[in-house]
């Protein structure tokens, strides 16, 4: 049995102000040691709900952010080695985690809420609905027929997560207070939490199904300005709707982007 991790910043316990995902400021590293400590909560989740084998995605900012010695040594991490955005990921897996989630672009009280860019991306939508990033690795996922199990982040995404998946085990480690700023939850509580999720989750992966929207998709792209549209729109395969909306139809689930 195996258990794949994805892993984002915005929604780990302990990160309360946008500050502290800076890559160059002072809090970084406090940052990191935090995460760190809700992944090690899900493997060991994970190991202890029946899991075989424990892969973890150090996704965040398209990686780099990991202390790996501080990793759960049973964890198999993804060196993306083959370039492809979801690594390893494939049909062996029983089920996903994603770790540090944040809300879709637009959500009140989301802390630091965004799809993919908060610069450029407006709303994501697949199908006539908008989506965030945790609709769009369990899109991923559901193409290898792996389900979403587990998500870990603020309240806002834990309740995205709710909407999209059901029934699904879920963790929130802070309040929103605005887009800013959040409340924390208590990080030791939290890790307690995620591990015994994850533990839960892994148990139950058979009754799991995976996220799978109709095929082919249409996704439509609305950017915050129109030349930022202007690169996106030259693309072969995508569709220039209006000065800021794209769109293109994909034929499976990992074709998500522009």
């Amino acid at each position: 049995m195996k258990i794949y991790i994805h892993t984002d910043l915005e929604g780990i316990s302990g990160i309360g102000k946008m500050e502290m995902i800076d890559r160059a400021g002072p809090d970084f590293q406090e940052a990191v040691s935090l995460m760190m400590g809700d992944i090690n909560a899900a493997v060991e989740g994970a190991f202890e709900g029946g899991a075989k084998e424990v892969t973890v995605l150090d996704s965040h900012g398209g990686g780099g952010n990991f202390d790996m010695g501080a990793l759960d040594k049973r964890a198999v991490t993804d060196p993306k080695e083959n370039k492809k955005w979801w690594g390893m990921l494939d049909e062996s897996y029983c089920g996903t985690f994603f770790i540090g989630a944040h809300a879709m672009a637009g959500t009140i009280n989301g802390f630091l809420d965004h799809t993919q860019s908060s610069k450029t991306w407006f709303n994501y939508i697949v199908n006539g609905r908008r989506m965030g990033e945790l609709a769009q690795w369990a899109i991923v996922a559901g193409h290898f027929g792996v389900p979403m199990l587990m998500v870990s982040g603020d309240e806002a995404a834990c309740a995205e997560a709710r909407q999209f998946f059901g029934n699904i085990e879920c963790v929130p480690v802070k309040q929103g207070l605005g887009r800013n700023r959040a409340m924390l939850y208590d990080p030791g509580e939290c890790r307690q939490k995620i591990r015994l999720a994850a533990a839960r989750a892994v148990s139950m992966s058979d009754k799991a199904r995976p996220f799978k929207p109709l095929l082919p998709m249409e996704i439509k792209l609305e950017l915050y300005r129109s030349d930022y549209c202007d690169s996106i729109a030259a693309r072969e395969g995508v569709e220039r709707l209006d000065a800021r909306t794209v769109r293109k139809i994909a034929a499976t689930g990992l074709d998500l982007f522009m």
